[in-house]
């Protein structure tokens, strides 16, 4: 069981950062096992994967000095839409911080824009871990 939550983790964990991973095959395979209790597995894989948003947030957090140099991979009016976007919906929007498109890009804004961790980690813990209770419910059902 150990192994198996390890990798839920870790997969979830890298899930949350640039690299193209799917937690949720993951997770709905280690359900396979019925020998695994759900709670734990749901608590791995939303742990994982809201410390590896918290990564993303300071990756933006840091590379938020350097925003005005030429090399900085977005624009100045690249990043004056994506603060607007972010100022328009507010940090309740790190709510859909789970999405498979876009959710990594919210965690790193909000490290851009120096959104206050505690709340930062609040919004997108509850997000990705309504995320993981809809998955594990999900395959139950299909499953048993």
């Amino acid at each position: 069981m150990f192994f198996i939550l390890t990798a839920v983790f870790g997969t979830a964990f890298l899930a949350a950062t640039i690299l193209p991973l799917s937690s949720e095959v993951v997770v709905a395979a280690a359900l396979a096992d019925e020998s695994i209790p759900r709670l734990p597995l749901w608590m791995a894989a939303t742990t994982g994967n809201t410390l590896g948003a918290a990564i993303n947030w300071g990756l933006g957090r840091y590379a938020s000095q350097f925003r005005d140099r030429s090399w900085f991979p977005a624009s100045p009016t690249q990043m004056d839409k994506a603060e607007a976007w972010f100022n328009r919906y507010g940090v309740w929007s790190l709510l859909m911080s789970w999405l498979p498109l876009g959710g990594d890009a919210l965690t790193l804004i909000a490290g851009l824009l120096r959104v206050r961790f505690d709340i930062f980690l609040i919004l997108v813990a509850i997000g990705k871990g309504a995320r993981y209770a809809a998955v594990i419910a999900g395959v139950d059902a299909l499953i048993f």
